[in-house]
């Protein structure tokens, strides 16, 4: 059976191989993989290889990692594929002008947000953390500037009031996947006309720091439960107990009216954790010590007694 497009995939992390192993078992052909060059990961530093290639290689795919996409002999490589599209899911790299301009037909973004909201390399984590109650996922055809590019489909995708970032995560990976074949399969059948973004509707969601995932217990109780939720499974929420760092997984807003400072712990019942925020109190649910395993909050109580009037920060 004859192939319907050519396609040079370009993609990095997890988030990308669900889409990626979609167009592998789609009709179009897959000429080549590009990913980022191996790093070191984790506490060991061991070098590991991104998930895409791991993925690609699992399928018999043909992978490069160059240390640039900026030169000659990057462009060359591609352009002798003579691909009809470049199909990019977080790559981790702004692509110059001159590469997305290669392809025959145009170069395939598949972004995690609604754009032209939540534009920038973290839009999953700040839709959770400023409480949002949707989000989605959408193909662009990209251009030289950051997810400014023209539309061309999109899925809604609720977020529930559990919903931890790395729960959207995987949905909305999944929820890739199938943009980006109906995308194709709209191209094909020009059903799909792209849509220029109304650029006075931007937001940008930039990029997480592992000082990001600190605790400013300044702030409404909603809002760091938001918080909390937007920030794991990375950087994660942490906070500090006498110079001890304490990284919170789960907690719940409680409508406690104190007037101690934010931070400070509330008196309570022996196996709960309550603590003074800005407005109300967060109740944690989960915590982990810097050497210990993720507990519930009445068993890190257990072997952990924090006194009321104690402050985190």
């Amino acid at each position: 059976m004859k192939k319907a497009y050519k396609i040079i995939f370009m993609g990095t992390p997890p988030f990308a191989v669900p889409a990626f192993r979609a167009l592998h078992a789609s009709d179009h052909d897959i000429a080549m993989v590009v990913t980022q060059p191996d790093r070191p990961k984790g506490r060991g530093r061991k070098v590991s290889a991104p998930a895409i290639k791991t993925a690609a290689q699992e399928l018999g795919y043909r992978v490069i990692q160059p240390a640039s996409i900026k030169t000659k002999d990057f462009n060359d490589t591609i352009a002798q594929h003579r691909p009809h599209f470049l199909v990019v899911i977080a790559y981790g790299r702004i692509l110059p002008e001159d590469l997305i301009a290669l392809p025959r037909y145009g170069t395939i973004n598949v972004h995690a947000s609604l754009l032209p909201k939540y534009r920038g390399p973290a839009p999953i984590q700040w839709s959770v953390i400023n409480g949002e109650k949707e989000t989605g996922v959408c193909t662009q055809l990209m251009e030289k500037e950051l997810d400014t590019g023209d539309l061309l489909l999109s899925a809604r995708e609720p977020i529930n009031p559990d919903d931890t970032a790395g729960d959207l995560h995987d949905r909305l990976a999944e929820k890739g996947a199938t943009v980006l074949i109906d995308t194709l399969k709209g191209l094909a059948a020009k059903t799909i006309q792209p849509v220029s973004q109304d650029h006075s509707l931007a937001t940008y969601a930039p990029m997480l720091t592992k000082d990001d995932g600190l605790i400013n217990w300044n702030q409404p109780a909603e809002s760091l439960e938001c918080f909390i939720r937007g920030v794991t499974p990375w950087p994660g929420a942490y906070t500090f107990l006498e110079g001890k760092r304490l990284k919170i997984f789960r907690s719940q807003p409680v409508g406690t009216e104190t007037s101690d400072p934010p931070g400070t712990i509330l008196k309570g019942f022996p196996d709960e954790l309550r603590i003074a925020t800005a407005r109300g109190a967060l109740m944690i649910k989960e915590i982990q010590s810097a050497s210990g395993k993720r507990l519930p909050i009445k068993d890190f109580l257990r072997g952990h007694p924090i006194l009321p009037g104690s402050v985190l920060g």
